[in-house]
């Protein structure tokens, strides 16, 4: 994550560069916004899809060994699934507040 967020100012500061030089292309800072919003919202979106798919994958796993837990198992999957899409909606609303508000 550190990484990442290291290479957004050398990112931003090649883009207003080629910007300048360029008389065809005009990068604006609303534009460096909108992309930045979308690539927190697709950055933001990826964990909890990951998390989503691989507890999915375990409790259906877990019902094909032992069927007989299957009220203890979907009561910890439905809640597992309620915390993942938490993050995901984060993500969403920090996207909205980097676009329109910010």
């Amino acid at each position: 994550m550190d990484l990442l967020l290291s290479l957004i100012p050398p990112a931003v500061d090649a883009l207003h560069q080629v910007s300048q030089q360029s008389t065809n292309i005009a990068i604006t800072d609303k534009a460096i916004k909108y992309i930045g919003a979308g690539m927190a919202m697709g950055f933001g979106a990826l964990g909890p899809a990951l998390a989503i798919g691989n507890l999915v994958g375990r409790a259906l796993d877990a019902l094909g060994r032992n069927p007989e837990a299957q009220p203890v198992i979907q009561t910890n999957m439905i809640l597992g699934l309620a915390f993942a899409e938490a993050i995901g909606i984060y993500a969403l609303v920090t996207a909205v507040m980097i676009g329109f508000v910010f």
